[in-house]
C-alpha cells in the first residue's frame, strides 16, 4: 500500500481549475489498486471537501497546508496559533497596508473593508506580476457562485472575542512581486511557517502547520511507513510534503528551483502530470 499526497492548485487541477477526468481516473485505479490517495492543500477544508465531494471524490484531507488534517470529515490533526501571535501578525500586517484572511475552525474570516484593500493594493502594485490582471482583481473582489462565505469583522479582536475560534492560517493577498519576496522576509518567524502557494499570496501557519506534518498525520493513520508515501506538487508551500515523502514528483509548471531538487518531474497539470505519475511510479510498478 502506497500514500500518495497531491497538491490542488497547479498540480491536481487545471489552469481551468477543475480536476481533469484523466486524472480523476487516475485516483480511481490507484485507491482500487488499495492504495490511499490524499489531497494536501492551502484551501480551506470546507472548500477542498465541498470540491472533492462534486468531482465524486473521497479521499483524507490535509488543509490550510497541513494545519487541520481529516479522514471521513473527522479531525485527527489541528494546528493553531495562539490569540497573542495572532494579533502580532495582523498588526505587522496592517501597517503593511496588506489585505489578509484568517483561515479558522469556524470558516474563512476578514474585515469589511477586504474589497477596498484589495483594490488599493491592486491600484499600488509597482511590479506587477505577469498574471496580474483585472480579472484577477474581480475574482478577489467580487460574489462569486459556489465560493466559500467569508465572515466580515471589523478587526481581529471582534474575531478573537469568540473564545471557541481557533485560527489555522493568515492568507495574504498581492500583486506585486517585490512585496510579496519583501512580506516573506518581513514575516518570517522561528516559530512561524512562511510560505506562498501561488504569484499572488504569503501563507502564515504555525511553524508545525504544514503540509510534511499533514502527510505525516495520514500516514500514521493508516500505518503506512514514510517511505512508502509519494507526495506531487508545484510550489513553495509543498516544501514540507515533499521534503518528508518517500519519493517525491514536482510538476512541470512548477518552480524551477523544486524541479531540481526532487526525485522526478512529470508533466504539466494542463497534460495531466498527476494521472501521468500515478500510472509511472505507482501503478506500473
Amino acid at each position: 500500500m502506497k500514500l500518495i499526497a497531491l497538491d490542488m492548485d497547479g498540480t491536481l487541477l487545471s489552469s481551468k481549475h477543475v480536476i481533469p477526468e484523466e486524472n480523476l481516473k487516475a485516483i480511481y485505479d490507484a485507491q482500487d489498486a488499495g492504495h490511499i490517495v490524499m489531497i494536501c492543500s492551502g484551501r480551506a477544508k470546507e472548500h477542498i471537501t465541498t470540491f472533492l465531494a462534486e468531482s465524486g471524490l473521497d479521499c483524507p484531507v490535509a488543509s490550510s497546508n497541513g494545519a487541520v488534517v481529516s479522514i471521513n470529515n473527522e479531525i485527527i490533526s489541528e494546528i493553531s496559533m495562539s490569540r497573542e501571535v495572532v494579533r502580532n501578525i495582523a498588526t505587522q500586517l496592517e501597517q503593511e497596508h496588506a489585505p489578509y484572511k484568517l483561515y479558522t475552525n469556524k470558516g474563512i474570516f476578514t474585515t469589511h473593508n477586504w474589497s477596498e484593500k484589495v483594490k488599493k493594493e491592486f491600484d499600488e502594485a509597482e511590479f506587477k506580476h505577469e498574471k496580474c490582471t483585472p480579472e484577477e482583481l474581480i475574482r478577489f473582489t467580487e460574489d462569486i457562485p459556489n465560493a466559500i462565505t467569508m465572515t466580515y469583522v471589523n478587526d481581529v479582536e471582534e474575531l478573537l472575542q469568540d473564545e471557541e475560534i481557533v485560527v489555522h492560517k493568515f492568507f495574504v493577498l498581492t500583486f506585486d512581486t517585490n512585496k510579496q519576496a519583501h512580506l516573506r522576509e518581513t514575516m518570517a518567524h522561528p516559530e512561524l511557517m512562511v510560505t506562498s502557494s501561488l504569484w499572488n499570496n504569503v501563507e502564515i501557519m504555525d511553524k508545525n502547520g504544514h503540509k510534511g506534518n499533514g502527510i505525516k498525520a495520514v500516514a500514521k493513520h493508516f500505518n503506512i511507513p514514510i517511505e512508502d508515501t509519494i507526495a506531487m506538487g508545484d510550489n513553495y508551500n509543498d516544501v514540507g510534503m515533499l521534503d518528508v515523502a518517500g519519493f517525491s514528483v514536482v510538476m512541470e509548471n512548477g518552480e524551477p528551483d523544486l524541479k531540481a531538487k526532487y526525485d522526478a518531474v512529470t508533466l504539466t497539470n494542463d497534460e495531466n502530470g498527476v494521472a501521468h505519475a500515478i500510472y509511472k511510479y505507482v501503478l506500473e510498478k
